[in-house]
């Protein structure tokens, strides 16, 4: 049965942002829609809510995605309450049940969406052509999803020694910015790697 439609869940506007410009580019002819919460907190808050919404009218051809930040959380336990909220709304996930019969789909940003953008540094340079090249080949930020010290924080500081948003990263405007010049084909962030698999297999379904 092909998949239609996308509904996806998010914790910010930076995310949605970034989602706005990468996800036409893996979802081919699937449409979609991003909603954002305001923080990690309020989607957590309202998801049972939510979801329970959407188990009573969700088109056969549609699915949702939900994603958050994993921050300093438990990956497992984070990943499990995504995986109960969906299972207490009658929603079953495509980790938890057959593939073809999973309606949600729960992923993580380790540790915050900025590490994406250190799995693509080249779509990094495009939007901010200041950048240094070799960042990638620093022992710090060889794996995007292990940056110490917050991700956004370390990505900050390097554009901000470039030369870019002394008075502050613009989180928004950087997601447009990365996210459209962003190939996903190439990502080296294993978080991000999983995401987007998950959408190709969405699309195989």
């Amino acid at each position: 049965m092909n998949v239609e439609h996308l509904e996806v869940l998010t914790e910010e506007l930076s995310m949605e942002a970034f989602l706005r410009e990468v996800l036409p580019s893996i979802l081919r002819n699937v449409s979609y829609d991003v909603h954002p919460y305001q923080g990690k907190q309020d989607l957590l808050k309202h998801l049972r809510e939510r979801l329970r919404g959407y188990s009573r009218w969700l088109p056969t051809g549609w699915r949702i995605l939900v994603i958050v930040d994993r921050d300093d959380a438990d990956c497992r336990e984070l990943k499990a309450q995504l995986d109960e909220a969906a299972n207490a709304a009658g929603l079953p996930t495509r980790s938890t049940s057959a593939r073809a019969e999973g309606k949600v789909i729960n992923r993580l940003a380790i540790e915050e969406l900025e590490a994406w953008y250190f799995g693509d540094w080249s779509a990094v340079r495009k939007a901010y052509p200041r950048v240094p090249e070799e960042i990638p080949q620093k022992a710090q930020y060889r794996d995007p999803d292990s940056v110490r010290g917050g991700t956004w924080e370390a990505f900050e500081r390097i554009l901000q020694r470039a030369g870019y948003f002394k008075g502050g990263l613009p989180k928004i405007e950087a997601a447009r910015m990365i996210g459209r010049q962003m190939n996903p084909r190439v990502n080296t962030s294993r978080s991000f790697q999983v995401f987007r698999d998950a959408l190709l297999d969405l699309l195989e379904s």
